[in-house]
C-alpha cells in the first residue's frame, strides 16, 4: 500500500503526539509498506526559527520518507499552501491518508483535498474531541467544529481514537463516525544510559526516591495537584527527590508560572527544575527514576506514561489518562483521581514499598511490551487501511 500521514509538524517542540507520527511510519514501512510523511518546518509558537530542513524534496529516513513543506503563509498556524498544492496533485497516486491534528488548518484543509480528490483519509483527534479540551477558546471551536471539521469527520473513512475512553466521550456534532481505536506504541534505543548515572549528573544519592514529571508543561497536566501533594509528603517527612522535565514554548507565561510557584516553595530543595529533555538526557532519567507521575486532568492516551513504562517505570495516573485501566489491570502502577488527597494518599503508598514499586515496574514493562510494540500496532493499522481502501 501507499499510504499519506499528514501532520502539522514533527519538530520535538510539540512533544508526543506529533512525534508518534515517526514511529508509526517507520513500523509500517518495517512491515513492507511505503510510507510518505508530509509535514511543516514549523518549530514552534514563540518566535523560534523554522526546522532548517530541505524542502519540497523527500528525505529517505528508516524505510519512509518525509516533505517538508514551508510554513506560508500564516506560519504561526502550521499551514502550507505548498504542502496542500502538492496533495491535490499527487493524491491520486496513494490508497489512504492518515490526518493527525483536528482545530488545525493544515489538518482541516489536507482533510478536505482529499475528500476532493476521492482518496480516503483517517482523522486522528489528539483529544481534541474531548470536552475539557473544547472548552479553551470555546466560542471559536464551536464555530469552527461545525463549520469545517463536522464535514470532515462525518466524510472521514474512519476517526483514530487511541483508548475505548477517549472515543467514548468525545464529542461528534451531532453526527455517527467509523471508530477506529488502536493506540500509540513506544520505541526506545538500544543505547541507553547505565543505571544511576543520571542521578550521578543531578547529585541525587542513590537511597533517595526519584519522582519524575516529564511531559509538557500545560494546565491540564495536574502539575498543580502534584505540587501540592508533594508539599504534603515533605510535611509528613517522607524522603523523595522530584524532577520536572518539560517546557511550554506554546504558553512560556504558565511554565514560569510553575517555576516561580516551586521555587518559592518548601519542595524548592528537593527539586531540579531541567527544561525539555531529549537523547540521553531524557532516556537517563527515565532510568533512573522510582516512579513515574502524571495526574493529568485529561489525556487522550499518554505517550509519556507509554515511554516511561517501557523503561520499567511503576507510574501514578489520574483516571482521566485514558489508559488507565490497562494500567489497572496489569497492576503496573496506581490510579488516583484528580484531587490533591487522592493523589497523596497514592504517592504515600506507592513511595511505602520499594519491594511492590520494583514489581509494578516490571509489570509496567510487561504491558509496554505486549500491548504499546509498534511492531503489534502497524498490523493493527494495516488491516484496518486495507479494510478501508476497500469499502
Amino acid at each position: 500500500m501507499k499510504i499519506l500521514q499528514i501532520v502539522p509538524s514533527i519538530s520535538l517542540i510539540y512533544g508526543g503526539p506529533s512525534q508518534m507520527v515517526i514511529g508509526l511510519s517507520q513500523a509500517l514501512a518495517t512491515a513492507g509498506e511505503k510510507v510518505t510523511i508530509l509535514t511543516t518546518n514549523s518549530n514552534g509558537d514563540a518566535g523560534q526559527p523554522p526546522l532548517d530542513v530541505p524542502l519540497f524534496k523527500p528525505i529517505l529516513q528508516d524505510g519512509y520518507q518525509i516533505i517538508y513543506f514551508p510554513c506560508s503563509p500564516f506560519r504561526r498556524y502550521k499551514f502550507s499552501l505548498p504542502l496542500l498544492q502538492w496533495l491535490s496533485h499527487q493524491a491520486k497516486h496513494y490508497d489512504i491518508a492518515h490526518i493527525h491534528a483536528l482545530f488545525s488548518p493544515i489538518s482541516t484543509a489536507a482533510s478536505m483535498v482529499a475528500r476532493n480528490q476521492q482518496l480516503p483519509y483517517i482523522l486522528r483527534p489528539l483529544g481534541t474531541l474531548d470536552p475539557a479540551d473544547l472548552t479553551k477558546k470555546k466560542n471559536l471551536k464551536k464555530l469552527y467544529g461545525w463549520l469545517l471539521e463536522r464535514h470532515n469527520l462525518a466524510r472521514a473513512s474512519a476517526i483514530h481514537f487511541t483508548s475505548e475512553q477517549e472515543a467514548q466521550i468525545s464529542e461528534r456534532y451531532g453526527i455517527k463516525t467509523q471508530d477506529l481505536v488502536i493506540p500509540l506504541g513506544v520505541s526506545l534505543p538500544n543505547n541507553i544510559p547505565p543505571i544511576g548515572q543520571t542521578r550521578q549528573k543531578f547529585g541525587i544519592p542513590d537511597h533517595t526516591p526519584l519522582i519524575l514529571f516529564m511531559s509538557r508543561i500545560d494546565p491540564k497536566k495536574g502539575l498543580s495537584l502534584l505540587i501540592q501533594s508533594l508539599e504534603n509528603l515533605i510535611d509528613k517527612e517522607i524522603d523523595f527527590h522530584f524532577i520536572l522535565a518539560g517546557s511550554n514554548p506554546q504558553d512560556p507565561t504558565y511554565e514560569n508560572e510553575i517555576k516561580q510557584k516551586i521555587q518559592t516553595s518548601k519542595l524548592s530543595l528537593q527539586t531540579t527544575l531541567t527544561g525539555f529533555v531529549q537523547g540521553d538526557l531524557k532516556l537517563g532519567l527515565l532510568r533512573d527514576a522510582d516512579l513515574f507521575v502524571l495526574p493529568s486532568y485529561y489525556e487522550n492516551f499518554g505517550i509519556a506514561v507509554a515511554e516511561a513504562m517501557a523503561m520499567g517505570n511503576p507510574v501514578i495516573v489520574s483516571d482521566q489518562v485514558h489508559i488507565w485501566p490497562a494500567i489497572e489491570e496489569a497492576e503496573g502502577g496506581w490510579i488516583c483521581r484528580c484531587d490533591v488527597a487522592s493523589l497523596t494518599d497514592t504517592l504515600i503508598t506507592a513511595l511505602k514499598h520499594p519491594q511492590v514499586l520494583k514489581e509494578r515496574g516490571q509489570n509496567a514493562r510487561y504491558l509496554t511490551n505486549t500491548q504499546y510494540s509498534w511492531p503489534a500496532i502497524a498490523q493493527q493499522m494495516i488491516q484496518a487501511y486495507q479494510h478501508l481502501c476497500c469499502h
